[in-house]
């Protein structure tokens, strides 16, 4: 009689037939920069998660790399007294965003820095193009995506993520990359953003929710999963380096399609508000934190994502530390 138990009678047994495991090398930790020096905020609907300085930004890299936690993704805290319809400070080579990616590469060569291309966070309409007439304008915003994209990779950034879901973006962005001198630039698109609900204690950390809308014409509906094949051919011809599914928990089965599909690596973003839950139900006791942290990226990693952008690296990380040690 075959006895499937008799693989797990013991942990030494289980860990030798065990299929899927999350490294830290498999983790991306995203970073809030704000203007200032010394400056420390903690976003409120984010326990642990903090809008820092680029001072304490750079601390906080130390810190990861000591860990083994060498990749980074980097959003920016923009004041509305620099926003405006066309987003210019994101392009501005004197603003607090560029001016830390070059702090970063700087002071660590060695890490992975990965930056955000859209326009939401410097926009005074809070969305992800042009807007007109209550309109988002796609092929106009890609020209300003163009020049976001490439004064970060002047700073210096080694991957390029758009993450505004205009049309056509990719094949853009690497024809102007190219164009530029930065073939070595990789992309890593958003190629399956659903216009999800999980993402409120991020434009929390942001300030950059929108100011009238929503963003369901240009995001994905999270009906629809069919249409993320077609979203990931259009990544893959236009030159996509990595294809991404966000957010991650509630899509398990987008980021299978894709990871079955494409021949890329699969990223997957577990997104503020899968974060905000598991702290939230954790910190009155209902959960396990590090349990359901740990389940939950495993649950990311087997469904087919090699990379996973999450809230939790420097926490899973320092867990796996004192593991070891």
């Amino acid at each position: 009689m075959r006895r499937p138990r008799r693989n797990r009678k013991s942990e030494a047994i289980r860990s030798l037939v065990r299929e899927h495991r999350v490294n830290v090398s498999d983790l991306v930790f995203p970073l809030f920069v704000t203007d200032g020096q010394n400056i420390r905020h903690e976003v409120s609907s984010m326990p642990g998660v903090f809008r820092l300085s680029k001072d304490l930004i750079l601390k906080e890299i130390e810190s990861c790399l000591i860990l083994g936690l060498k990749t980074f993704i980097l959003f920016p805290h923009v004041s509305e007294s620099q926003k405006d319809s066309l987003a210019t400070e994101s392009y501005n080579p004197n603003s607090t965003y560029i001016q830390s990616i070059r702090a970063i590469k700087s002071a660590y060569p060695e890490c992975c820095l990965i930056t955000d291309v859209a326009m939401d966070p410097y926009s005074s309409d809070g969305h992800d193009g042009i807007v007109q007439d209550g309109e988002i304008l796609n092929d106009e915003t890609l020209e300003v995506l163009s020049k976001m994209a490439i004064a970060q990779a002047v700073a210096g950034a080694d991957i390029i993520g758009p993450s505004d879901m205009m049309d056509g973006r990719v094949g853009y962005l690497r024809d102007s990359l190219d164009q530029h001198g930065f073939e070595r630039v990789s992309i890593m698109s958003y190629t399956a953003k659903y216009a999800s609900a999980f993402y409120g204690p991020f434009r929390d950390a942001l300030e950059s929710a929108p100011k009238s809308g929503d963003k369901k014409t240009y995001q994905m509906d999270p009906a629809n999963s069919t249409e993320a094949l077609l979203e990931g051919e259009l990544d893959f011809a236009e030159g996509a380096d990595m294809l991404m599914v966000k957010p991650a928990g509630a899509y398990l089965d987008i980021i299978k399609m894709l990871y079955d599909e494409f021949e890329l690596p699969i990223v997957a973003y577990q997104v503020s508000g899968e974060y905000a839950m598991i702290k939230a139900a954790a910190s009155k006791g209902w959960l396990d934190n590090d349990k359901v942290r740990d389940e939950s990226l495993l649950a990311i990693k087997r469904a087919g994502a090699k990379i996973i952008i999450t809230y939790f690296a420097k926490e899973f990380a320092e867990n796996q530390k004192f593991r070891v040690s």
